[in-house]
């Protein structure tokens, strides 16, 4: 990937890491989400799905059975390959998060202190980054840049995760948070989250919102479950139409209404919602007990279209690896100022070959940004680093 032209700096919203430290906290579970070595394999692996437990069941009982979950490869722990991987693909800043699970299987006592640990690790490796040019190996000295989502402790009491974002807004490279979808347990439609939301938009923290486990098991059938499939309905389906859900319950609870100045960013370019928007809004107008008909709700305000909230409280990531779907999320966000590139980097490496050489998931999502705006011209440059350098402020403060 070629850097965009005029100075544009190519910038990676979506990329995860997880340190080693928190690698520690998941090897010593005994329930999902947990970390497990095997001998036939050289690196740990991530067991993060229910639909994951059947394998893991019988490569504890037989050594030659397929190992259950992810590898953890370097290029999740290592910051040394995380800028290795960048430099290739000429990435020059990039948006760190820590990936699912986050914090959410954490007693609400340890949550909070652990939260600060792992931002704090954050804030670290972004600074130590950001003030030094790195020498990686077999390749010349390169200076790349790292701010970070922060994450919250969300089984903790709300006095805690109000204290987590005080924290968060001290930390010079911190730019948002990123959030799975169950929310504190029952979902981001719950009400307990509003003062949350609420101390987030005062912050000016977005929050980068991801999905979290997926939809059951049981709804891609037994072949699926038993491990058919591969993870390929997980993974392709369940997890764009749990950050749909979310969004939608989230439109109709009122949480864009009552928090005007919150804004997200939608993984995956919000999963199925560029498609089913107008399905959705078609719905409400035809449902007396929402009002229907567009006009006023009962707190007698206009009802805000699905739309207008797409289109001023809501931004999406280009990680949809075609040019029909750039082409839909750019529609329904209303213009390409509201589009960011991303990687998805270390998930989806390549299946053979060299994973210090160029990933295929990079290439698509790249040619499909180029192909869908136009290699080289001003929206397809805003979408590879303009919008998320202005939208997230990624200067040093």
């Amino acid at each position: 990937m070629a850097p965009t032209e005029q100075g544009t700096p190519v910038v990676d919203i979506h990329t995860h890491m997880y340190p080693p430290e928190y690698i520690s906290i998941l090897s010593l579970r005994d329930t999902i989400p947990l970390v497990r070595t095997f001998p036939s394999s050289p690196e740990p692996r991530l067991i993060l799905l229910e639909a994951e437990l059947p394998a893991l069941e019988r490569a504890l009982q037989d050594p030659s059975a397929p190992l259950p979950g992810r590898p953890l490869t370097n290029h999740f722990t290592s910051l040394a390959h995380k800028l290795a991987f960048m430099f290739h693909h000429n990435i020059s800043i990039s948006v760190l998060s820590l990936a699912n699970p986050w914090l959410d299987f954490l007693s609400p006592t340890e949550a909070g202190p652990i939260a600060s640990q792992i931002n704090t690790l954050f804030e670290a490796m972004c600074a130590t980054t950001n003030n030094t040019t790195t020498h990686l190996a077999q390749q010349p000295p390169t200076s790349r840049k790292l701010f970070f989502f922060g994450t919250l402790p969300l089984t903790a009491p709300p006095s805690t995760i109000l204290s987590a974002i005080t924290h968060l807004t001290t930390l010079p490279h911190c730019r948002g948070i990123i959030l799975g979808t169950s929310g504190l347990g029952s979902g981001l439609d719950d009400a307990s989250l509003l003062p949350i939301f609420s101390a987030l938009a005062s912050a000016h923290l977005p929050i980068f919102l991801h999905p979290h486990y997926g939809l059951p098991p049981s709804v891609f059938g037994p072949h699926s479950e038993q491990g058919a499939y591969g993870h390929v309905l997980p993974l392709a389906l369940g997890f764009p139409m749990e950050t749909t859900i979310a969004i939608a319950r989230m439109y109709l609870a009122g949480v864009f209404n009552a928090v005007p100045e919150l804004r997200l960013i939608l993984a995956h370019a919000g999963g199925t919602l560029p498609f089913l928007a107008g399905r959705i809004e078609s719905c409400v107008l035809h449902d007396l007990k929402l009002g229907g008909g567009g006009g006023d709700t009962e707190m007698g305000r206009r009802r805000r279209t699905v739309w207008e909230v797409l289109r001023e409280q809501v931004y999406l990531d280009a990680v949809v690896y075609s040019e029909v779907g750039v082409r839909a999320a750019v529609e329904a966000a209303g213009g390409a100022d509201r589009l960011m590139f991303g990687t998805d980097h270390p998930f989806f490496p390549p299946v053979e070959g060299d994973m210090e050489g160029e990933w295929e998931s990079v290439r698509l999502n790249v040619t499909a940004i180029e192909t869908a705006l136009g290699k080289g011209n001003q929206e397809a440059q805003m979408v590879l680093g303009g919008n998320a350098v202005r939208v997230l402020r990624l200067v040093e403060e």
